[in-house]
């Protein structure tokens, strides 16, 4: 199974690693398919908000919702969540040689989301690249039976997996 995630305990920075690998691929001439997030601080809340873009090059949608500065529930926009599954699974179409996704996270977990769309693609032998956030660790272990490989979250060791799973030639910084 060509599997790997990467997870970190700074905010964040799984996001940045994953936009900066997937330039750096499609810049080497990869056809990639997936999304990556960006996040911007919303100064009206103290809160970022949270878009993905749809590999390769769009569309944008913005996952998060503002449920006010008191809110306590989860933010995220879970109609956008699946515009932007429903974008990516028509990119698979494309054989593309790799999925990046952003986060296997509780929507994930729960069975929903990407999740349907990350068996698809290691079902076609498509390598998949994804972050799991801390609190979706354990749902992601029981859903790949231990079988994904951690990455460092750093370019050059993504890059390496990469290079290591397939037979294209991924360098760092390309």
């Amino acid at each position: 199974m060509k599997l790997g995630y990467t997870t970190s305990q700074n905010r964040g920075e799984v996001d940045r690693i994953l936009a900066q690998t997937a330039a750096a691929l499609m810049a080497a001439g990869l056809k990639l398919a997936g999304v990556v997030q960006t996040n911007s601080e919303n100064c009206d809340i103290g809160l970022c908000d949270m878009d993905v873009r749809v590999l390769p090059d769009g569309p944008v949608f913005r996952i998060s919702q503002s449920l006010g500065k008191e809110a306590k529930g989860c933010r995220l926009d879970p109609g956008a969540l699946e515009q932007a599954v429903g974008a990516v699974a028509a990119s698979l179409e494309d054989g593309p040689d790799l999925l990046i996704i952003n986060k296997f996270g509780k929507h994930e977990a729960d069975g929903r989301g990407f999740r349907p769309l990350i068996a698809e693609a290691l079902a076609r032998n498509i390598p998949v690249v994804l972050g799991v956030s801390k609190l979706s660790q354990r749902s992601f272990d029981e859903f790949t039976g231990d079988a994904a490989a951690y990455i460092a979250p750093n370019e050059e060791s993504l890059m390496a997996w990469f290079q290591k799973e397939t037979s294209h030639p991924a360098k760092a910084g390309s």
